[in-house]
């Protein structure tokens, strides 16, 4: 039986991707902050383990590979989901900017570091990291910028293990029904991005970008700058919420 940790696994894309796993016969390793929620997860989905995470800890992320490998002595799987959103703009202070960058950029570089020798050493594994649209058109300040730092740092490290049996992919939502987009109807649930995610562990690829509908946007904005220029300008910063640091 195959074990992946889950990141963010406590709400959201990290716990709909958690129960898809558990469902079809993957070992998750659950990390969130809130010890209760993560626990109360655990004992829904079989031969969970759950291990309360603070991803801003680099000590933290250590004990998370730790317990993992303790399961079954291989980690099969990384899934990079814990992310922070909020107010994005330029503008914001110190401390937004920094927790953003620590959560959704530091911690998975972090436990890449952790997890590839282990993968190597195997000569397998799979690592799906948890992007977003706004990390391929620049309209959320400091938070596009962690998503555009991570498809970076994901390209690279696919790049990096080319020919080792480890799979590096890049997954992309848009805006998913939560409570962060509380306010746009019509949207899909996470769980449209953990089928993604689960496709990407079995077959890893590039990039995946969920809903496919964004695929065009993200191609227009690419191939005419200047259109997405006058298309966000004065607005980009807006909310930038899209899925909070669970």
């Amino acid at each position: 039986m195959p074990v992946v940790i889950v990141t963010g696994a406590s709400s959201g894309i990290g716990r709909a991707t958690a129960e898809r796993l558990a469902r079809n016969g993957t070992t998750v390793v659950l990390a969130a902050r809130r010890a209760s929620h993560l626990t109360a997860l655990a004992d829904e989905l079989p031969g969970a383990v759950a291990v309360p995470t603070d991803v801003r800890d680099p000590a933290a992320l250590e004990n998370l590979v730790a317990q993992a490998l303790a399961v079954t002595g291989r980690i099969d799987g990384l899934v990079n989901n814990a992310g922070v959103g909020g107010v994005a703009s330029v503008l914001s202070d110190d401390d937004a900017a920094e927790g953003m960058i620590q959560v959704n950029l530091l911690a998975p570089i972090r436990l890449m570091r952790a997890v590839v020798p282990l993968m190597r050493a195997q000569g397998a594994g799979s690592i799906v990291n948890i992007g977003s649209v706004a990390g391929e058109v620049g309209i959320s300040g400091v938070y596009s910028a962690t998503k555009f730092a991570l498809r970076g740092m994901t390209d690279s490290v696919r790049r990096e293990l080319a020919g080792t049996g480890i799979g590096v992919t890049l997954v992309e939502p848009g805006y998913i029904a939560g409570p962060a987009n509380r306010n746009r109807k019509g949207l899909p649930g996470p769980e449209i991005v953990a089928a993604a995610v689960e496709s990407a562990l079995r077959r890893p690829r590039r990039r995946i970008i969920v809903p496919g509908r964004y695929r065009a946007a993200v191609l227009a904005a690419n191939a005419f700058p200047a259109v997405a220029d006058r298309l966000y300008a004065g607005k980009a910063a807006g909310k930038g919420a899209v899925k909070g640091y669970l």
